[in-house]
């Protein structure tokens, strides 16, 4: 049975940033709410959160709305508020390090350059929370435009393909843990 209690989905709020390569966090969390008929609602941690169930057990869904770069903030106080350890944690976010549509499932580690991560690993407190890293690819250009940039019409499919996959590692996740999926997930590519 997994640990895992509260997912987390790093994004940026606001239509100006919705369906951008910084946002495949959001866009993995909405999939599971709505696989599970789940809705968003607002709560004064500064996140939209769902509540879906996985082995009899609530499990949340998170999208904080603080912003990439003070994720950690949203993150911890709904760690907090539902007295969870850092090992309940699970954090779902784009990564220019991997090839597009790429997938890591990972137990801990750092931040890689990502302020989303890093925020939440200042926040919390501790590396030693499970991640699934979503691979965007890194442009030759300005990383910073680029992951604010929608994707091109010739990236929808290989991005629609990542986002089902990120779904199903989750899902997973939840039912199998997180060794089992690492081995299922991690060898895909």
């Amino acid at each position: 049975m997994s640990e895992i209690r509260l997912i987390a989905g790093l994004g940026n709020p606001g239509p100006e940033f919705a369906g951008s390569r910084h946002n495949m966090g959001f866009e993995v969390v909405d999939r599971l709410a709505a696989l599970h008929g789940a809705a968003f609602s607002s709560c004064r941690e500064k996140a939209l959160v769902a509540s879906i169930r996985a082995n009899q057990a609530p499990v949340l869904l998170v999208k904080p709305q603080t912003f990439m770069n003070l994720s950690g903030l949203a993150v911890r106080a709904l760690l907090d508020k539902h007295r969870l350890p850092p090992g309940a944690l699970l954090v779902v976010y784009d990564d220019l390090d991997l090839p597009l549509g790429q997938l890591r499932l990972l137990p801990r580690g750092s931040s890689g350059g990502h302020k989303g991560m890093a925020s939440v690993i200042a926040a919390v407190g501790t590396e030693d929370f499970a991640r699934l890293r979503v691979g965007i690819g890194r442009p030759a250009g300005d990383a910073a435009a680029y992951v604010l940039s929608r994707f091109l019409p010739e990236e929808a499919e290989p991005v629609q393909k990542a986002l089902e996959e990120a779904v199903a590692a989750v899902e997973c996740v939840l039912r199998e843990g997180l060794v089992r999926a690492m081995n299922k997930f991690n060898r895909r590519r």
